[in-house]
Protein backbone atom coordinates (compact mmCIF):
# COMPACT_ATOMS: atom_id res chain seq x y z
CA UNK A 1 0.00 0.00 0.00
CA UNK A 2 1.61 3.56 -0.45
CA UNK A 3 0.30 6.92 0.25
CA UNK A 4 1.18 10.47 -1.19
CA UNK A 5 0.52 13.51 0.81
CA UNK A 6 -1.26 16.26 -0.83
CA UNK A 7 -2.04 19.67 1.19
CA UNK A 8 -1.17 17.39 4.38
CA UNK A 9 -3.66 15.19 3.97
CA UNK A 10 -2.48 11.27 3.35
CA UNK A 11 -4.28 10.11 0.75
CA UNK A 12 -3.95 6.16 -0.60
CA UNK A 13 -1.93 5.65 -3.67
CA UNK A 14 -2.04 2.96 -6.28
CA UNK A 15 0.23 3.31 -9.43
CA UNK A 16 0.15 0.94 -12.04
CA UNK A 17 3.01 0.55 -14.20
CA UNK A 18 2.98 1.15 -18.16
CA UNK A 19 4.79 2.37 -21.30
CA UNK A 20 6.34 6.16 -21.90
CA UNK A 21 4.47 7.76 -24.63
CA UNK A 22 0.96 8.04 -23.92
CA UNK A 23 -0.95 9.86 -21.31
CA UNK A 24 -1.90 7.71 -18.25
CA UNK A 25 -5.07 7.13 -16.49
CA UNK A 26 -6.21 8.77 -13.85
CA UNK A 27 -8.86 6.95 -12.06
CA UNK A 28 -11.90 8.82 -9.58
CA UNK A 29 -14.02 6.65 -7.37
CA UNK A 30 -17.98 6.79 -6.87
CA UNK A 31 -19.04 8.39 -3.64
CA UNK A 32 -18.88 4.98 -1.74
CA UNK A 33 -15.18 3.93 -3.86
CA UNK A 34 -11.65 3.44 -2.89
CA UNK A 35 -8.82 2.23 -4.68
CA UNK A 36 -9.76 -1.49 -3.35
CA UNK A 37 -13.62 -1.24 -4.79
CA UNK A 38 -12.40 -1.09 -8.20
CA UNK A 39 -11.68 -4.60 -8.06
CA UNK A 40 -14.09 -7.11 -9.27
CA UNK A 41 -13.94 -10.83 -9.18
CA UNK A 42 -10.77 -10.79 -8.20
CA UNK A 43 -9.30 -8.82 -10.86
CA UNK A 44 -8.29 -5.18 -10.40
CA UNK A 45 -10.48 -3.03 -13.48
CA UNK A 46 -7.91 -0.09 -13.50
CA UNK A 47 -5.60 -2.72 -14.21
CA UNK A 48 -7.08 -4.11 -16.97
CA UNK A 49 -7.92 -1.07 -18.71
CA UNK A 50 -4.11 0.14 -18.13
CA UNK A 51 -3.20 -3.29 -19.92
CA UNK A 52 -5.75 -3.56 -23.06
CA UNK A 53 -4.65 0.77 -24.05
CA UNK A 54 -1.17 0.37 -23.44
CA UNK A 55 -0.76 3.33 -20.39
CA UNK A 56 0.09 3.68 -17.04
CA UNK A 57 -2.24 4.26 -14.29
CA UNK A 58 -3.04 6.33 -10.73
CA UNK A 59 -5.77 5.06 -8.72
CA UNK A 60 -6.45 6.69 -5.36
CA UNK A 61 -8.90 7.40 -2.72
CA UNK A 62 -10.23 10.28 -1.77
CA UNK A 63 -9.71 11.92 1.98
CA UNK A 64 -12.34 9.84 3.73
CA UNK A 65 -12.33 6.87 1.96
CA UNK A 66 -10.47 3.63 1.86
CA UNK A 67 -7.43 3.21 3.93
CA UNK A 68 -6.39 7.63 3.04
CA UNK A 69 -6.77 9.76 5.98
CA UNK A 70 -9.63 10.03 7.91
CA UNK A 71 -12.11 13.52 7.82
CA UNK A 72 -12.31 14.54 11.41
CA UNK A 73 -15.97 15.16 13.08
CA UNK A 74 -17.26 14.36 9.50
CA UNK A 75 -20.99 15.18 10.77
CA UNK A 76 -19.95 18.21 12.34
CA UNK A 77 -17.52 20.64 11.59
CA UNK A 78 -15.92 18.51 8.41
CA UNK A 79 -19.02 17.85 6.75
CA UNK A 80 -18.84 18.31 3.18
CA UNK A 81 -20.10 21.10 1.39
CA UNK A 82 -21.97 21.28 -1.74
CA UNK A 83 -19.03 22.55 -3.86
CA UNK A 84 -16.75 18.98 -2.24
CA UNK A 85 -16.55 17.97 -5.99
CA UNK A 86 -15.36 21.14 -7.22
CA UNK A 87 -12.93 21.68 -4.68
CA UNK A 88 -11.68 17.59 -5.28
CA UNK A 89 -11.35 18.63 -9.11
CA UNK A 90 -9.81 22.32 -9.11
CA UNK A 91 -7.96 22.05 -6.25
CA UNK A 92 -6.96 18.07 -4.79
CA UNK A 93 -6.95 16.42 -8.33
CA UNK A 94 -4.73 19.49 -9.63
CA UNK A 95 -2.06 19.05 -6.85
CA UNK A 96 -2.01 15.21 -6.84
CA UNK A 97 -1.18 15.64 -10.94
CA UNK A 98 1.64 18.45 -10.06
CA UNK A 99 3.08 16.14 -7.03
CA UNK A 100 3.08 12.90 -9.39
CA UNK A 101 4.80 14.86 -12.70
CA UNK A 102 1.43 14.25 -14.66
CA UNK A 103 0.33 16.88 -17.53
CA UNK A 104 -2.34 16.20 -19.75
CA UNK A 105 -3.65 12.62 -18.26
CA UNK A 106 -6.64 10.76 -19.18
CA UNK A 107 -9.59 10.98 -16.06
CA UNK A 108 -11.72 8.03 -16.15
CA UNK A 109 -14.36 9.05 -13.28
CA UNK A 110 -17.24 6.43 -12.11
CA UNK A 111 -20.45 8.73 -10.66
CA UNK A 112 -19.08 11.30 -8.47
CA UNK A 113 -15.55 10.62 -9.91
CA UNK A 114 -16.94 10.81 -13.30
CA UNK A 115 -18.49 14.52 -12.18
CA UNK A 116 -15.00 15.38 -10.80
CA UNK A 117 -13.20 14.15 -13.86
CA UNK A 118 -15.81 16.77 -15.70
CA UNK A 119 -15.47 19.43 -13.71
CA UNK A 120 -11.66 19.01 -13.81
CA UNK A 121 -11.15 18.95 -17.82
CA UNK A 122 -13.34 22.08 -17.66
CA UNK A 123 -10.19 24.28 -16.28
CA UNK A 124 -7.04 22.45 -16.80
CA UNK A 125 -5.66 20.79 -19.93
CA UNK A 126 -6.26 16.88 -20.04
CA UNK A 127 -5.64 14.29 -23.03
CA UNK A 128 -9.45 12.83 -22.74
CA UNK A 129 -12.13 12.29 -20.27
CA UNK A 130 -14.21 9.07 -19.73
CA UNK A 131 -17.04 9.81 -17.54
CA UNK A 132 -18.93 6.35 -16.32
CA UNK A 133 -21.95 7.30 -14.98
CA UNK A 134 -21.72 11.05 -14.52
CA UNK A 135 -23.81 13.88 -12.32
CA UNK A 136 -23.87 16.96 -13.73
CA UNK A 137 -27.30 17.71 -11.86
CA UNK A 138 -29.33 16.22 -9.21
CA UNK A 139 -32.24 14.14 -10.16
CA UNK A 140 -35.39 12.79 -7.77
CA UNK A 141 -33.92 9.28 -8.76
CA UNK A 142 -30.38 9.62 -6.90
CA UNK A 143 -32.35 11.18 -4.02
CA UNK A 144 -34.59 8.52 -3.51
CA UNK A 145 -31.73 5.69 -3.96
CA UNK A 146 -29.44 7.46 -1.78
CA UNK A 147 -31.99 7.71 0.74
CA UNK A 148 -32.23 4.18 0.69
CA UNK A 149 -28.98 3.43 1.18
CA UNK A 150 -29.17 5.10 5.09
CA UNK A 151 -31.44 2.57 5.73
CA UNK A 152 -29.36 -0.05 4.28
CA UNK A 153 -26.28 1.54 6.14
CA UNK A 154 -28.10 1.33 9.63
CA UNK A 155 -30.22 -1.78 9.55
CA UNK A 156 -29.23 -3.61 6.63
CA UNK A 157 -25.82 -5.32 5.53
CA UNK A 158 -24.67 -2.24 3.90
CA UNK A 159 -22.25 -1.35 6.81
CA UNK A 160 -20.06 -4.49 6.67
CA UNK A 161 -19.73 -4.95 3.51
CA UNK A 162 -18.55 -1.08 2.96
CA UNK A 163 -16.06 -1.73 6.20
CA UNK A 164 -13.82 -3.90 4.07
CA UNK A 165 -12.87 -1.17 2.44
CA UNK A 166 -12.57 1.53 4.58
CA UNK A 167 -10.60 2.55 7.06
CA UNK A 168 -13.37 4.81 8.82
CA UNK A 169 -16.69 3.38 7.49
CA UNK A 170 -18.88 5.65 9.35
CA UNK A 171 -17.29 9.10 7.83
CA UNK A 172 -16.82 7.34 4.68
CA UNK A 173 -20.55 6.77 4.66
CA UNK A 174 -21.90 9.76 6.54
CA UNK A 175 -19.77 12.16 4.57
CA UNK A 176 -21.18 11.48 0.96
CA UNK A 177 -25.37 10.49 2.47
CA UNK A 178 -25.11 13.54 4.29
CA UNK A 179 -24.33 16.11 1.45
CA UNK A 180 -26.13 14.35 -1.01
CA UNK A 181 -29.52 14.46 0.91
CA UNK A 182 -28.81 18.30 1.92
CA UNK A 183 -31.24 21.06 0.66
CA UNK A 184 -28.05 23.02 -0.44
CA UNK A 185 -26.88 20.33 -3.06
CA UNK A 186 -29.81 20.11 -4.92
CA UNK A 187 -28.59 22.99 -6.52
CA UNK A 188 -25.49 21.11 -8.07
CA UNK A 189 -25.40 21.67 -11.85
CA UNK A 190 -22.04 21.80 -14.07
CA UNK A 191 -23.70 21.78 -17.28
CA UNK A 192 -22.25 25.13 -17.57
CA UNK A 193 -18.54 24.15 -16.89
CA UNK A 194 -18.96 21.07 -19.03
CA UNK A 195 -19.41 23.49 -22.28
CA UNK A 196 -15.94 24.76 -21.28
CA UNK A 197 -14.68 21.35 -22.01
CA UNK A 198 -12.70 20.71 -25.48
CA UNK A 199 -11.32 17.30 -25.28
CA UNK A 200 -12.62 14.47 -26.50
CA UNK A 201 -15.01 12.90 -24.30
CA UNK A 202 -17.21 9.59 -23.74
CA UNK A 203 -20.07 9.28 -21.58
CA UNK A 204 -21.00 6.03 -20.72
CA UNK A 205 -24.14 5.12 -18.61
CA UNK A 206 -26.42 1.71 -17.78
CA UNK A 207 -30.30 1.90 -18.78
CA UNK A 208 -31.21 0.46 -15.91
CA UNK A 209 -29.04 3.16 -14.00
CA UNK A 210 -30.93 3.24 -10.30
CA UNK A 211 -28.88 6.68 -9.29
CA UNK A 212 -29.86 8.48 -12.36
CA UNK A 213 -31.43 8.76 -16.27
CA UNK A 214 -30.21 8.85 -19.35
CA UNK A 215 -30.74 12.74 -18.72
CA UNK A 216 -27.66 12.91 -17.52
CA UNK A 217 -25.39 12.01 -20.91
CA UNK A 218 -28.29 13.95 -22.80
CA UNK A 219 -27.47 17.14 -20.73
CA UNK A 220 -23.69 16.20 -21.59
CA UNK A 221 -23.87 15.95 -25.05
CA UNK A 222 -25.62 19.16 -25.23
CA UNK A 223 -23.05 20.54 -23.20
CA UNK A 224 -20.19 19.06 -25.39
CA UNK A 225 -21.55 18.37 -28.79
CA UNK A 226 -17.83 16.23 -29.17
CA UNK A 227 -19.12 13.64 -26.64
CA UNK A 228 -19.15 9.62 -27.43
CA UNK A 229 -21.93 7.97 -26.10
CA UNK A 230 -22.32 4.52 -24.94
CA UNK A 231 -25.82 3.53 -23.42
CA UNK A 232 -25.70 -0.12 -21.92
CA UNK A 233 -28.59 -2.19 -21.51
CA UNK A 234 -28.52 -4.70 -18.59
CA UNK A 235 -26.41 -2.14 -16.45
CA UNK A 236 -26.80 -0.46 -13.78
CA UNK A 237 -24.98 2.25 -12.03
CA UNK A 238 -21.50 0.54 -12.13
CA UNK A 239 -20.66 -0.18 -15.90
CA UNK A 240 -17.28 -1.56 -14.91
CA UNK A 241 -19.04 -3.91 -12.76
CA UNK A 242 -22.22 -4.61 -14.61
CA UNK A 243 -21.16 -4.91 -17.84
CA UNK A 244 -17.03 -5.13 -17.69
CA UNK A 245 -15.90 -6.43 -20.92
CA UNK A 246 -18.21 -3.98 -23.22
CA UNK A 247 -17.22 -1.26 -20.79
CA UNK A 248 -13.47 -2.29 -21.32
CA UNK A 249 -13.40 -2.46 -25.05
CA UNK A 250 -15.21 0.97 -25.87
CA UNK A 251 -13.06 2.18 -23.42
CA UNK A 252 -10.33 0.68 -25.53
CA UNK A 253 -11.71 2.28 -29.12
CA UNK A 254 -11.82 5.42 -28.00
CA UNK A 255 -8.20 5.85 -26.71
CA UNK A 256 -6.72 4.18 -29.51
CA UNK A 257 -6.42 6.79 -31.53
CA UNK A 258 -5.01 9.46 -28.92
CA UNK A 259 -1.97 9.60 -27.68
Amino acid sequence: MNFVDIQGVRLELQQIAGPDGKAPLVFLHEGLGSVSLWTQRGRSWPQSVCEATGRAGIVYSRRGYGQSDAVPDVRGSGRLLPDYMHREAWEVLPALLEALGIVRPVLLGHSDGASIALLHASRHPVTATIAMAPHLVVEDIAVRAIAAATAAFETGGLRDKLARHHADVDGAFWQWNDVWLSPGFRRFDIRADCQRISAPLLGIQGLDDEYGTMAQLDELALAAPQTVQLRLTGCGHSPQRDQPERTLEAVSTFLQPLS
